[in-house]
């Protein structure tokens, strides 16, 4: 998507990202059609894109409506870390995955590259992994990679630069921050909080000492959780309209 002409999510997107900001992850047919038409969609198409959703996998029929499907879940998951930004205290130590099976066919070596990248690390150099041990989990070998604990190294802050692109990434979440403030259509900023919940994602989630100044993580985690706020009021605000006029 250009960055210059923000568009509006389609309808099977719009639903997929509101079930993504559920907690937790399921919501009743009412409940998303009342939400889809806050954003502009009608009945109708909020439906069919809900019939399209399960039939690809990504949302499951429940009895009571929608839920997230196995996908989606995992997405979820990393995308809640990245929102609670919830950090075990530091010590200097990194993480460092080593892959050491060599011949993977091509699908399988960018299928690990991904997982590695859910994982937050980043590559070193080809085949070497590495991120500071502060999100109080380990990244277990799968028989294709090892898994070290690296102690303390000489400039840590200049090796996170090395490994991520922070001012980019940096630059990009304050973009976002500001779009959002000068956007009032709602269809167009649930398309910008997707945009920042997703980027939010991309945060490797490092430790305070490693972060360049000005780093804007934080604020974006406290402006998706306004959005997040303001979207319920709104949902909440038109159910009771609609109860009303249908009364």
């Amino acid at each position: 998507m250009s960055r210059d002409v923000r568009k509006p999510l389609t309808a099977r997107s719009a639903v997929l990202s509101l079930l993504l900001g559920a907690h937790p992850g399921r919501l009743s047919a009412a409940e998303l059609v009342l939400a889809t038409g806050y954003l502009g969609i009608t009945e109708s198409t909020a439906r069919v894109a809900l019939t399209r959703a399960v039939a690809s996998g990504d949302l499951v029929r429940t009895d009571d409506g929608y839920a997230l499907g196995a996908r989606l879940v995992d997405r979820q998951s990393r995308q809640d870390e990245s929102v609670a930004h919830a950090l075990a205290p530091w010590d200097g130590t990194w993480e460092q995955v080593v892959i050491v099976e060599a011949g993977r066919a091509a699908a399988d070596r960018a299928a690990l590259r991904t997982t590695l990248t859910r994982r937050r690390l980043s590559e070193l150099r080809e085949g070497v992994w590495m991120r500071p041990a502060n999100l109080g989990r380990r990244t277990a070998g799968d028989g294709s990679t090892v898994m070290f604990t690296v102690g303390p190294v000489a400039d840590p802050a200049g090796l996170a630069a090395r490994l991520w692109d922070l001012r980019a990434w940096a630059e990009r979440g304050e973009e976002l921050i500001d779009e959002l403030a000068d956007t009032t259509e709602p269809a167009l900023r649930l398309s910008i909080a997707a945009d920042l919940v997703r980027h939010l994602t991309d945060d490797p989630l490092l430790p305070v000492d490693l972060l360049p100044a000005e780093w804007p993580g934080d604020r974006l985690r406290s402006v998706y959780a306004q959005y997040q706020d303001e979207l319920r009021t709104a949902w909440i605000g038109r159910a009771a309209r609609v109860g009303t006029s249908a009364s």
